[in-house]
């Protein structure tokens, strides 16, 4: 065998190994792009909105159940909600928010509404070859035990070999908002009758929770609900049975 013979074997074996090592490389693009993606309508939309879900809950657990509070305390160079205030001494606060965890469920749903709508567009380009058909429907989140399970009731039909339909599009993330929020409503319950909550009795009840209350010069308080297990957290404010500047503090 010449040579230049043995030079061409040798270069069309690198060749070879070389073009094996693409096809172990990128085999899974070459595959979705002669048979199409996968089709995961329910992890197509864990993946694109997922996220988006998770920085509202906590933007919303960290000002006192709402995107943009409207009356609030300045905490910490924060805004914090009051759900709970009167605006008269001696006197108990009044309840702002008696439907708590569905006021934070309506909260995130309008909240992510743009953001849906792009994830279900890009979900139509990703199914293109399948002729999609989309019809969008409401969205319905709900703060369960150590979850938040977002539905969004839209249908999306495809066509392969055969029509597949698929409805209400499922995206959980784990969190522990629901227990936050029920304890939240007990410590409110107590400001509005009393004017003070002891959050010792919470912290012996739940020994996963850390309940802390900060009092502000003008009778105002803030309370810090924390998991300490996962770190959720959920912080508003309260004003009840305010003394007046200079005739002593809240009793407690």
């Amino acid at each position: 065998m010449k040579k230049g013979q043995v030079t061409v074997f040798v270069i069309i074996g690198i060749v070879i190994v070389i073009i094996g090592v693409l096809i172990y490389l990128f085999y899974p693009k070459i595959e979705a792009w002669f048979i199409g993606p996968e089709i995961n309508p329910n992890g197509f939309m864990q993946n694109c909105i997922g996220e988006e879900i998770k920085n509202n809950l906590e933007l919303v657990s960290s000002q006192g159940g709402s995107i943009n509070p409207g009356h609030y305390i300045l905490y910490k160079d924060q805004k914090i909600e009051y759900l709970c205030y009167t605006e008269e001494y001696y006197l108990t606060c009044v309840m702002q928010q008696p439907m708590l965890k569905r006021h934070i469920e309506t909260e995130i749903e309008n909240q992510i509404k743009n953001k849906a709508k792009e994830c279900f567009n890009s979900m139509k380009e990703e199914y293109n070859r399948y002729n999609p058909e989309l019809i969008e429907g409401e969205i319905n989140v709900e703060l369960l035990p150590n979850k938040i399970v977002t539905t969004f009731n839209s249908t999306l039909t495809i066509t392969d070999d055969t029509k597949q339909r698929y409805e209400k599009f499922i995206v959980s993330i784990d969190n522990n908002l629901y227990e936050l929020v029920n304890i939240a409503n007990s410590i409110l319950n107590w400001e509005a009758a009393y004017g003070d909550a002891e959050t010792t009795t919470y912290m012996n009840y739940y020994p996963n929770i850390k309940v802390e209350k900060d009092k502000q010069l003008d009778g105002s308080t803030v309370y810090i609900i924390t998991d300490r297990d996962t770190k959720d957290k959920l912080q508003f404010a309260s004003r009840s049975v305010a003394w007046p500047p200079g005739y002593g503090s809240n009793p407690i």
